[in-house]
C-alpha cells in the first residue's frame, strides 16, 4: 500500500499573512458588541457584576462536529466523569451536526464548555464569548495539524493545478483546513479561485469529504489530515485509497474553552478538570493518539489563533454576528 502520499511540500502564505497580520486591529475582527475586552487579550471579559456571571447545575459540553458525533459521545465520556467530580456538577454531552449549531448554542447561553475546531474559534470568541483555554497536544508538547489536499489513485490528479476545470470538495466555510486556509492558498500559490477554476462543493464535514474521496464521489477535497489519521486508524478508509496532493503549514487544532459569563470560580475548575485528566488508559488517549496527541496544554487566543486570524484577513473574512 502506497497511498496516502504526503509530498512533504509545506507551505506559508507568505507576504499574505504578513499584510493580513497588520490589520487584525481594525473592526473587521472586533468582539459584538454585547462584550467587553478592558485588558486587550482578544477575549470577552468576565462580568465584574456576579448578578451577571452564571452558574448552571449542569454543564453542557459539545465537541467539535468534525466526524459522527455519536463516536465522540463515548470518547469524552470518560473526561465529563472527570470534570463533574473537579467541578461538582453534572456535565452533559451535547452532540451538535453542525459549526454553526455549536456557536448558537453558545451563543444563546445553552453550552458552557467545548471544543470548537481551528476555523470556528475567531467566529466563536467574538459573537459567542468563547474564551479558549487549552489544546491538545504530544507528550513533547508539539501541536497542531496540517491542510491537505488529497484525491484517488486514478483520478487523473496528479498536481494540484489539474484540479482546474473539474470539482474540489470542502467541509464548511467556517472550517480552517476545510475552506479558509486551502482558499487562500489555492488563490495566492497556484492561482486557482473557486467558482472561477474549479467548481466547490460543500460536503459539511470532515468525514463525509474524506469517505466521498475515497469512495470516488469526489475527485479532490481539502480536509485536516488529524481526521484523516483517526478514520484510517479506526478502518474507516484505506490508506491506500487516499493520494495526498498537497500539505500545508502546521496549524493549531481544536480549542477548547468556556462561555464568558461563568463564574470564575467555575472557571478555575473547569480548567483544572482538563489539565488535571488522567490519559493513561483513557478513550481520550485511544482514540487522539491516532493523531499524536497525549494531553492538554494551556494556550492563549490571542498568540495561538494569530495565523488563523491572518488567514481569515487574506481571505477577507469578517466576524459578522448578526
Amino acid at each position: 500500500m502506497t497511498a496516502h502520499i504526503h509530498s512533504g511540500r509545506r507551505v506559508l502564505l507568505g507576504s499574505a499573512l504578513g499584510l493580513a497580520l497588520a490589520l487584525l486591529a481594525l473592526p473587521l475582527f472586533a468582539l459584538d458588541a454585547r462584550f467587553t475586552d478592558a485588558d486587550g487579550d482578544l477575549v470577552a471579559d468576565t462580568p465584574e457584576d456576579p448578578a451577571q456571571q452564571s452558574d448552571p447545575k449542569v454543564l453542557v459540553f459539545a465537541y467539535t462536529p468534525v466526524e459522527d458525533p455519536a463516536v465522540y459521545a463515548d470518547v469524552w465520556a470518560g473526561f465529563l466523569e472527570h470534570m463533574e467530580q473537579i467541578t461538582g456538577k453534572r456535565v452533559q454531552f451535547f452532540p451538535v451536526q453542525s459549526n454553526a449549531a455549536q456557536i448558537e448554542a453558545m451563543r444563546a447561553g445553552r453550552l458552557h464548555v467545548a471544543g470548537f475546531n481551528t476555523g470556528s474559534n475567531p467566529l466563536a470568541v467574538n459573537c459567542a464569548g468563547l474564551v479558549p483555554f487549552a489544546m491538545m497536544a504530544a507528550d513533547d508538547g508539539s501541536y497542531g495539524y496540517e491542510m491537505e489536499i488529497i484525491t484517488y489513485p486514478g483520478s487523473g490528479i496528479e498536481r494540484v493545478e489539474d484540479i482546474k476545470g473539474g470539482k474540489l470538495a470542502f467541509t464548511a466555510p467556517t472550517s480552517n483546513s476545510g475552506y479558509k486556509a486551502p482558499s487562500a492558498i489555492l488563490k495566492n500559490e497556484f492561482g486557482l479561485v473557486a467558482e472561477r477554476d474549479f467548481e466547490p462543493v460543500f460536503s459539511g464535514k470532515h468525514d463525509n469529504s474524506i469517505i466521498g474521496v475515497a469512495n470516488k464521489d469526489y475527485p479532490a477535497a481539502a480536509v485536516a489530515n488529524s481526521v484523516l489519521s483517526r478514520m484510517i486508524a479506526r478502518d474507516v478508509i484505506e490508506p491506500d485509497q487516499i493520494v495526498s496532493l498537497y500539505t500545508s503549514q502546521t496549524f493549531p487544532t481544536t480549542g477548547y474553552g468556556y462561555v464568558y459569563n461563568l463564574k470564575p470560580e467555575l472557571q478555575e475548575k473547569i480548567k483544572q478538570a482538563f489539565f488535571s485528566f488522567p490519559w493513561e488508559g483513557s478513550a481520550l488517549q485511544a482514540e487522539f493518539a491516532q493523531s499524536g496527541e497525549a494531553k492538554f496544554i494551556p494556550i492563549t487566543y490571542q498568540q495561538h489563533w494569530d495565523v488563523i486570524r491572518a488567514i481569515d484577513a487574506a481571505n477577507g473574512v469578517s466576524y459578522d454576528c448578526r
